[in-house]
């Protein structure tokens, strides 16, 4: 049996009596895009810090190529590379040297710490700008070099949290394809973000984490499949949504949702769609939140 790349067993962590996460379990195989899709305060970076060894957790286990990140952890951060929300560059440097100092303290010769920053800024379609200051560099510029920069030496495992924080929708789909190459060379790549889209494009599984909890999990096809096989939509004069309901797709499922309208008086234009991880998302974090309201707060010591 192949060993996961990243193996999560019943992770817990509670800050100050506050549980962040609970019970979180999840596998993720080699060469693999796994995202973990949720709202502010889901808990995504707090799993990453946990997986990437910078905070310890309450209860469970995690495990990165086999190894355990609190037994292990000089074996993990040496197959590894972590990209934050915000770019952690040095702006007073150029492109280029920010890499050859990287390859460096990573323990490349001068020669091939050169060499490894010009590739890396040819790949990242960066060379033109190498030799320019970071502080010169447009957001997109800089989220490409801090991805460069975790390329220094190649990981096994890329966790990227929430890569496209901050950039607009040009930058975004860019960083996407770099993303993709990346994952097309057999790294392993867990990505937490709460753009629905971006899980879809890029994932080749979802889990969604809401409150601390993974309410599901599985391709992006498997999770939009759950919100029915249509959305039935009730437009106003303005095009502005007064109503929908999921149907099966079938002629007689959407005439039933017609006829409940029908009965309530509404009327309008009626669109029909299919199904989006917005529609999945959206369904799912609010019956756990209904479940959080019926159910005693349970708080722990961290």
């Amino acid at each position: 049996m192949t060993t996961p790349a990243i193996e999560v067993r019943s992770l817990r962590k509670a800050y100050r009596g506050t549980v962040v996460l609970d019970d979180v379990t999840f596998r993720v195989a080699p060469g693999e895009v796994f995202a973990l899709l949720g709202p502010n305060g889901a808990g995504k970076t707090t799993t990453i810090g946990i997986l990437t060894t910078l905070l310890s957790s309450d209860g469970g286990s995690a495990r990165i190529a086999g190894f355990d990140v609190g037994e292990r952890p000089s074996e993990v951060t040496r197959r590894i590379a972590l990209t934050g929300q915000y770019a952690a560059v040095d702006d007073v440097l150029t492109g280029r040297e920010n890499l050859v100092m990287l390859g460096r303290l990573r323990g490349l010769p001068r020669t091939a710490a050169r060499q490894r920053a010009a590739e890396l800024l040819e790949s990242f379609d960066l060379t033109g700008a190498g030799d320019r200051r970071v502080a010169t560099y447009s957001g997109g510029m800089r989220r490409r070099l801090d991805l460069a920069l975790s390329f220094v030496t190649t990981p096994d495992v890329l966790f990227l949290d929430e890569p496209t924080t901050g950039l607009d929708t040009r930058s975004r789909r860019a960083l996407w394809g770099v993303i993709r190459s990346l994952a097309e060379r057999g790294v392993t790549v867990l990505l937490t973000t709460q753009y629905l889209e971006e899980a879809h494009e890029l994932a080749d599984r979802v889990a969604v984490l809401d409150g601390g909890r993974i309410v599901a999990e599985g391709t992006p096809a498997e999770l939009t499949a759950r919100a029915g096989s249509v959305t039935v939509v009730l437009l106003d004069e303005a095009g502005g949504v007064r109503a929908e309901a999921p149907a099966d797709g079938s002629l007689a499922g959407i005439r039933r949702v017609l006829a409940d309208w029908d009965t309530q008086g509404l009327s309008g234009e009626v669109a029909v769609r299919r199904p989006t991880l917005d529609d999945v998302f959206h369904r799912l974090t609010t019956a756990s939140a209904e479940r959080e309201l019926a159910t005693p707060v349970r708080q722990e010591i961290a």
